[in-house]
């Protein structure tokens, strides 16, 4: 009996690992998308958000903290500038669209990052060698 329940958890952690992985591939399509598309929905933004924040609590592992902070950063600060209007001189619209996609991406991506940066910073606070 208690194997089998080891197993169901076991296999709702590998459930929920899934989930989190298509999750992740699911947020950035929806960006990508809704940034060209609808970039000021509201519910595109909340459903981002979310999904970010479960992205970051599950699918980010402790080898993953540096790379996945480093490149969170960089999508927030590039998401927050509007480093693409200078595009739009040359094709009408291509800066604002490249803006407002990384732009949600940024949204998708801040919350995972935030809690990712907290869970490295409890890890470095716990003592240990």
């Amino acid at each position: 009996m208690a194997q089998s329940k080891g197993t169901m958890t076991g296999g709702l952690r590998r459930l929920l690992s899934v989930a989190a992985a298509v999750s992740f591939v699911v947020g950035y399509i929806l960006a990508i998308v809704g940034g060209h598309t609808w970039p000021h929905n509201t519910g595109i933004i909340a459903t981002l958000a979310i999904m970010g924040v479960f992205i970051g609590f599950m699918n980010i592992t402790a080898r993953e903290i540096m790379p996945y902070l480093i490149a969170s950063i960089a999508l927030v600060l590039i998401g927050s500038v509007g480093v693409f209007e200078p595009l739009n001189k040359a094709m009408f619209g291509l800066g604002t669209d490249l803006n407002d996609i990384v732009g949600m991406l940024a949204i998708f991506t801040a919350p995972a990052a935030t809690i990712v940066a907290v869970r490295a910073g409890i890890s470095l606070a716990a003592p240990g060698d």
